[in-house]
């Protein structure tokens, strides 16, 4: 019998595959980005199962034979939770929850359930509502298992049927009032962002837990919310900034996420305008994490989705305090150089060259080349002020003009 790290933790089993498309050390990456969802919502990992399959089992995800080695875990270890890293079926969810007799979820579960937790405002709990009636649609059958016990007998069929259609009525009608309680809302933010005037705006993207508000809270000297958890921040903020004399709007949107439900993508889409709409892009990676380049094209995929992508954009590598390159010995021949052995300096040269200057390298927590940040910023926004007020860009001077204070 396993010993729980902590008594107010929820015991939880994770289970992944390794496939064609999602070798082992990405499989690894991925549950290591879920054991992390897990704690986030409030879960403690006791162990992680992985099985190498040309594709997920269709009753079961995994093969039977891993499914009896988890089973007996979870009955030995007496196990809350199984979550599998993939989204399951209806009908997976259905099978493997009468094998192993404990509450089953699926990535796009878990994700929900934290978006729920962290919802503050109507807006986005509405939101998180109606991405959570979306995936609980087709799965109703499945939590009618008091009915499923009785099939089979002479007029036992009906009622079950007759309850479960009533169910999706009713699941189809909130659906139809939350989506119209949302299109009520975006006219209203709508009209609020119209009625911001002409400044600039700039949105700060990124993958979740980059430090996007932690950054926001740097320069506009306020007090976001900020934790290292996933999808610490859900509810967009809007704050005025000036640099030099220079106002603009920046705003702090929710953090992306490798294979985000799409319900998610749906519903979160109108909480995105902020970006839709944005002057200029602050897309902020956490350079530190192994996977960086990974999370920048999980970024992009979604801003390519809510057609933001060709947007001006600054790359903005944060945490370079946490950055550590794996040492090694130069004069050791038999070495093979990975992109774990790069430094910084090693990563300037890459594809991050081509960037220019617009490639900024900071630490948010530390205040580190926050001026550097700053200029560049102030640069990008003048440039796109100016172009829409051309007659008055004589009250910002360049920003290699030696007057200006930043």
């Amino acid at each position: 019998m396993i010993e729980k790290k902590d008594i107010n933790l929820e015991s939880v089993v994770l289970i992944g595959i390794i496939t064609q498309d999602q070798d082992e050390e990405m499989s690894k990456e991925y549950l290591d980005e879920l054991e992390f969802l897990t704690y986030t919502a409030g879960g403690d990992v006791v162990k992680r199962y992985t099985q190498k399959m040309t594709m997920p089992n269709p009753k079961t995800f995994i093969g039977t034979g891993k499914m009896e080695e988890v089973r007996e875990f979870v009955t030995e270890n007496d196990i809350g939770t199984v979550i599998f890293d993939d989204e399951l079926s209806p009908a997976q969810e259905r099978n493997i929850s009468k094998i192993l007799n404990c509450k089953i979820l699926d990535r796009t579960n878990l994700i929900l359930d934290i978006f729920a937790q962290r919802a503050q405002t109507s807006y986005a709990r509405t939101q998180v509502e109606l991405a959570q009636c979306e995936y609980l649609l087709p799965r109703l059958k499945g939590m009618w298992t008091h009915l499923e016990r009785q099939k089979g007998g002479i007029g036992m069929r009906g009622p079950g049927e007759t309850e479960i259609e009533t169910d999706r009525r009713i699941v189809r009608d909130k659906i139809a009032l939350l989506k119209s309680k949302i299109k009520t809302i975006d006219k209203q933010m709508a009209v609020q962002r119209g009625n911001r005037g002409k400044l600039v705006r700039v949105a700060l993207v990124g993958y979740t837990n980059v430090g996007k508000s932690t950054l926001m809270n740097v320069i506009s000297k306020s007090e976001v919310f900020a934790e290292n958890k996933l999808f610490a921040t859900l509810d967009t903020t809007v704050r005025k900034v000036v640099i030099g004399n220079l106002p603009f709007l920046v705003s702090d949107t929710v953090g992306f996420i490798r294979k985000l439900p799409t319900q998610l993508v749906e519903s979160f889409k109108s909480t995105l305008d902020e970006v839709r709409e944005a002057d200029l892009l602050l897309h902020v990676v956490d350079i530190s994490h192994s996977n960086f380049e990974e999370h920048i094209e999980s970024v992009n995929q979604i801003l390519d989705e809510i057609e933001s992508k060709d947007k001006p954009t600054i790359m903005v590598f944060n945490k370079i305090d946490a950055y550590k390159a794996v040492p090694y010995d130069e004069d050791d021949l038999m070495i093979e150089l990975t992109k774990a052995h790069y430094t910084l300096k090693d990563w300037k040269k890459t594809w991050m060259a081509k960037l220019g200057d617009n490639a900024l390298f900071i630490s948010a927590i530390n205040k580190e080349n926050m001026d550097e940040f700053r200029k560049r910023v102030y640069k990008e926004v003048r440039e796109i002020h100016v172009t829409r007020f051309p007659y008055n860009n004589f009250l910002y001077p360049d920003v290699e003009d030696p007057n200006l204070s930043i």
